[in-house]
């Protein structure tokens, strides 16, 4: 599979993982940071969470880890977490702001 369709797919993917306390996509949200196809299909993905103390903090970056696993043609999966930059609501999609009423 091409580098840029796999990376198509995990993208699909992160867009149906929801923060469980916000009825919006992580990606919508502006939490995934970098999508990184590397060689033999092994996928990188940089992210952060709302916030450090977030409930979720410890299922949300299991979730993607499983999930973007179970694509066909993705080898290994890495999920980095990181707090800087931190997110703040500047990041969502227009689409989040709007879903949440923000604009």
């Amino acid at each position: 599979m091409e580098t840029a369709a796999l990376k198509q797919k995990v993208i699909d993917c992160l867009q149906s993982i929801y923060d469980p306390e916000i009825p919006v996509s992580i990606w919508e949200l502006g939490l995934v940071y970098e999508v990184e196809i590397l060689p033999l299909n092994n996928v990188q993905i940089v992210m952060t969470l709302t916030a450090p103390s977030c409930p979720a903090a410890q299922d949300i970056p299991v979730e993607v880890d499983q999930k973007v696993k179970m694509i066909e043609g993705v080898n290994d999966v890495h999920v980095s977490v990181v707090w800087d930059p931190p997110w703040d609501k500047s990041m969502m999609s227009e689409a989040a702001m709007l879903e949440l009423g923000f604009m």
